[in-house]
């Protein structure tokens, strides 16, 4: 925690107000402001406060509210840092952008859920709403990851699933998108059945190979551990005590997602994840995760979770893409108006 001191400016003027925090001597403070004073520099330009630094002693004067939030910051920030974790640029915007939202959670704790490490690496949900999507996984047997690209649903889904493995809740994990993605059929792509079916499963093997050691992933492929197949292969199956992912579900047809959903067995969770906008069925088909919600929705132990461009963790470009695809879409929908 850090300690504060408030001076009001003179005669009563309560619309600056000048806070000193005082950072613990136990805070690398080169960590805590950045390189070159990175985060300061943000600090800065977030509140339109001036900030001043004197060893482990930061002034903050501006606006009350402002002030008071840049205080709530530089505490979140010494909070990540205590538990080891490193402070970027991208830390600071995204716990910003949290306590901007005036959510009841912390983010300090968003920030420093631990769901699996692997070689040295840990993964974390790193926004509000992927801590609340990883917290229904836990909670629900079937949980919905909806959103765009680059928000993590996938990443963070299988991310449970070798937890649940390596903590034995389950026996194995099963893998599976629909092959649909440029309209072709299986039976027309050159080559055996694991060279045509590879390339719409690569995107899952290369999240794989980030959570597991990848010399034993064959070895975990060959025993069934580890299951990658095309949604076509669930059909007639029931699967127990295993943990399933339904990737790219915007692809499934409304009888395919009610064959698929069907398929859960007893000591089974199910992670089902898309992207509505991105349907590639061919003209006329319906998407069943578009109608899947309307269904379900009132059905115990099922969750629906949303997320949005602000969930976007690769390059900050692509949340920014996505936003403005968003929009795009709205005044298109607004001029057509309703059919």
């Amino acid at each position: 925690m850090t300690d504060s001191s408030t001076d009001r400016t003179p005669a009563g003027d309560t619309r600056q107000t000048r806070h000193t925090v005082v950072v613990p001597n136990s805070i690398n403070m080169v960590s805590l402001l950045g390189p070159g004073d990175e985060h300061l520099a943000l600090i800065e330009r977030s509140f339109g406060a001036d900030v001043h630094v004197r060893g482990n002693r930061i002034t903050l004067n501006g606006d009350p509210g402002e002030v008071a939030l840049a205080e709530r910051l530089l505490d979140e920030l010494v909070t990540i840092i205590r538990t080891g974790q490193g402070v970027t640029g991208e830390t600071v915007e995204r716990v910003l952008a949290m306590l901007r939202a005036e959510t009841t959670e912390r983010p300090a704790d968003v920030l420093s859920l631990n769901i699996l490490s692997n070689r040295g690496r840990s993964i974390r949900p790193k926004t509000l709403n992927q801590k609340r999507y990883v917290d229904a996984i836990d909670k629900h047997t079937i949980t919905f990851g909806i959103g765009p690209a680059g928000t993590g649903k996938t990443y963070l889904a299988m991310a449970k699933a070798v937890q649940a493995l390596q903590s034995k809740n389950v026996n194995r994990i099963i893998l599976t998108r629909p092959a649909v993605e440029a309209g072709e059929n299986l039976g027309y792509l050159p080559g055996t059945l694991s060279e045509k079916i590879d390339p719409y499963l690569r995107p899952l093997y290369d999240a794989l190979h980030d959570m597991v050691d990848p010399e034993t992933i064959p070895k975990l492929l060959a025993a069934g551990t580890i299951e990658v197949a095309p949604l076509a292969f669930m059909r007639g199956r029931t699967l127990n005590d295993s943990f399933i992912i339904l990737d790219e579900a915007q692809n499934t047809t409304p009888e395919q997602m009610k064959m698929f959903l069907t398929r859960l067995g007893f000591g089974s969770k199910i992670v089902v994840t898309g992207d509505v906008t991105q349907t590639d069925l061919p003209n006329g088909m319906k998407s069943g995760l578009r109608v899947i919600q309307g269904i379900l929705d009132d059905v115990d132990d099922i969750s629906f979770n949303t997320l949005n461009s602000q969930d976007v963790v690769r390059h900050r470009l692509v949340g920014k893409i996505v936003a403005a695809y968003d929009e795009f879409d709205a005044e298109r929908n607004a001029q057509a108006g309703p059919r």
